[in-house]
């Protein structure tokens, strides 16, 4: 349980830094900050995805809560207007605790109101229920106490993509359609009605517009930051009939009795997979929850969100996160399910980058997806020992790829004559440093990247192994005899004496000697082409430079490039993105390389273990369970990007469960069974 106090919630900078964030296994979500007040146009009590898991519009933006007592209101929402805070309920705000979902407690004049909000998996569904208490009074007196209350509730629709803001329009129709605890609302016909489940006494269904909420964090990003609210109709309860009520809000017909039997299944099935953490940790056990919301629907298969709020599900993030999310949690149906559609979808040798928000056709613009599909495949057999599911679905997709590269594909992607990796053509980022401001590349990298010769040797003795498995003896010695010719082409030709450490990326005769992260790649993945001496230097050159407590940074302080905030408006943002910001997913290479270096001694475990501690207390803090993109590259390292990303949560929980834990895959797997 995450918890915070008067301290936090009483303060509105305290209280709306911290953003909670409920998924529906959809790609759909609830999400805000804990004093309620929407900062971001992704903030919304219902984010449905209307075509899992894109097609993503916030639907419901907000209830505004009131509690009357004897005709005086008091007033529990908070919105941000030009030049001011209105209402200003956090004020009343006691106490915010994530336990499993989010929990509100507030107090006003001696009524003690608990809030809950969840979403049921598998729907576009949010409940929100409420229940009240008079405290220190006998039960008679609070009869009479409550004989004098009414509780409120005006929604908040906005009906609109994500990534956009609505504003007053003649267009919206205002309709409501009442049935017996039932309120129907459509706005636009090209999204789907939403349903109010619930059981007031009164519901008023006159329709008004709310102008210019202010969105602070969006201001901040250089975007569209205003938005105008419609509200259909209020709710009214009578509490002296009750002390507790219910509303669910959705894009299906819900009865609002169900709340209850919703919140028993939700809260089984989050025990359920807690109770598959492989190992009695709390960072692991924080991890496991944070990992729960990633693994969402793709029609009647499955795939991986890349980040709350706005990402859609990417190859590269997918195939990195792949072993921390679903495998170290033991689900390893999932994971096989992930491999199989992306496989579904490779198309010349390659797979996916993207697939966009509008279900339009996937991106290929990526090298190193396809190369960590590899990499994915060997952590499914790791873990599960299924080599009969690769060979039976996979393995010839990869033999095809392999084949693709040494014949060359997309943005000049192909093997040289050395055996290493080029790729790239002019204007066009491939990379994970994909940053683009105004058509021009930020980080061009064509040629030879240094974790792409790394992430392609590690396919070739992938494939070499399940060759050698499956009795493939001709291709067993293809992949044997081009490993071997890459590996000495790389030692040869990118390690820079100099600074004792890897070159970034060479073409030709150029060498960019740039202190970047990507070199820890040539230790961490599974299969390394550095010796052991090398590879402390290396490991040695990223500490120096680029560790930092949440991560690793994506250039060296001391180049001329650096960014040291990750701050602006979108070209200042994307400028700074790879030239110096702290990436948190690089933690996890970072800590299986140290131990592949330095040994997997308890000492050193003990090390890396130390080195986690600014996450664990991050995410009890501001994270509020979850690890955010990214983090400023210059102290206090303030966290930007993303919310909540999927490959920081996963190679987080990979690296503490096989590394730090030291427990072996296999032991994973066991240990989620017998739970």
């Amino acid at each position: 349980m995450i918890e915070f106090g008067q301290e936090v919630c009483g303060s509105l900078e305290a209280a709306r830094r911290r953003e909670w964030l409920e998924t529906n296994g959809l790609g759909g979500f609830a999400s805000s900050t804990i004093a309620g007040l929407n900062t971001r146009r992704y903030h919304g009590l219902l984010v449905a995805a209307t075509r899992p898991p894109v097609g993503r519009a916030v639907l419901l933006s907000k209830f505004e809560e009131a509690l009357v007592i004897d005709g005086e209101r008091f007033e529990l929402s908070a919105n941000q207007y030009p030049g001011a805070i209105h209402p200003q309920g956090y004020q009343y705000l006691k106490r915010f605790r994530l336990d499993p979902f989010p929990v509100f407690t507030y107090e006003v004049a001696g009524i003690v109101i608990e809030k809950s909000v969840f979403m049921p998996h598998g729907e576009n569904t949010t409940v929100v229920e409420y229940r009240l208490e008079v405290a220190d009074f006998e039960s008679a007196e609070k009869r009479d106490v409550f004989a004098l209350c009414q509780f409120e509730l005006r929604p908040l629709v906005a009906f609109r993509d994500y990534h956009g803001t609505t504003h007053e329009n003649g267009a919206l129709n205002s309709f409501v359609l009442t049935e017996n605890n039932m309120a129907t609302v459509r706005p636009y016909p090209d999204l789907p009605a939403l349903y109010f489940a619930h059981e007031a006494d009164d519901v008023e269904t006159n329709g008004w517009w709310y102008r210019n909420f202010e969105y602070e964090v969006e201001r901040e990003r250089g975007l569209d930051y205003r938005e105008d609210l419609f509200s259909p109709l209020v709710l009214k309860f009578d509490l002296s009939r009750r002390a507790g009520l219910a509303v669910i809000a959705s894009t299906e017909r819900r009865e609002v009795g169900q709340a209850a039997e919703f919140r028993r299944q939700e809260i089984k099935r989050r025990r359920a997979m807690l109770a598959a953490a492989p190992v009695d940790d709390e960072l692991v056990r924080t991890m496991t929850a944070a990992a729960d919301q990633y693994i969402v629907a793709r029609g009647n298969h499955k795939t991986i969100i890349a980040g709350y709020h706005w990402f859609s599900d990417w190859g590269r993030d997918t195939m990195i996160a792949l072993a921390g999310l679903a495998l170290t949690t033991g689900r390893a149906g999932a994971a096989c399910d992930i491999l199989l559609e992306f496989a579904r979808h490779v198309d010349r040798g390659m797979l996916p980058n993207r697939f966009p928000d509008a279900g339009e056709e996937p991106e290929y613009n990526t090298v190193d997806a396809t190369l960590w599909f590899f990499e994915a495949v060997r952590k499914l057999v790791e873990y599960t020992g299924n080599d009969r599911f690769v060979r039976d679905h996979l393995y010839e997709v990869l033999k095809e790829i392999i084949a693709w590269h040494e014949r060359g594909t997309r943005y000049g992607i192909r093997v040289d004559s050395d055996g290493l990796l080029h790729s790239g053509e002019h204007g066009v980022q491939l990379t994970w440093m994909d940053a683009r401001v105004d058509g021009r590349v930020i980080t061009p990298r064509q040629g030879k990247p240094v974790e792409i010769q790394a992430l392609w040797y590690n396919a070739l003795c992938v494939m070499k192994g399940l060759a050698r498995g499956f009795g493939d003896a001709a291709s067993e010695k293809k992949y044997r005899r081009m490993a071997a010719q890459a590996k000495r082409s790389f030692n040869q030709a990118f390690w820079n004496d100099e600074a004792g450490c890897l070159y970034d990326v060479i073409d030709g005769e150029y060498r960019d000697g740039a202190i970047r992260p990507n070199q820890i790649f040539a230790i961490s993945l599974e299969h390394s082409m550095l010796p052991r001496a090398r590879a402390r230097q290396v490991v040695a050159v990223v500490e120096r430079d680029l560790l930092t407590p949440y991560g690793l940074r994506s250039l060296a302080p001391q180049s001329p490039d650096y960014c040291g905030h990750c701050v602006g408006d979108i070209p200042s943002r994307d400028g700074s993105y790879h030239q110096g910001t702290v990436w948190a997913w690089l933690m996890g290479p970072y800590v299986t390389a140290y131990l592949k270096a330095h040994g997997g001694t308890k000492k050193n475990r003990e090390l890396m273990r130390g080195r986690l501690t600014g996450f664990s207390e991050f995410i009890n803090d501001r994270g509020v369970g979850q690890i955010p993109e990214i983090f400023d590259g210059d102290a206090p390292h303030h966290p930007r990007g993303c919310i909540a990303q999927a490959w920081s949560v996963g190679e987080l929980l990979r690296a503490t469960v096989e590394d730090v834990c030291g427990l072996m895959p296999a032991k994973v797997i066991g240990a989620s069974q017998g739970a």
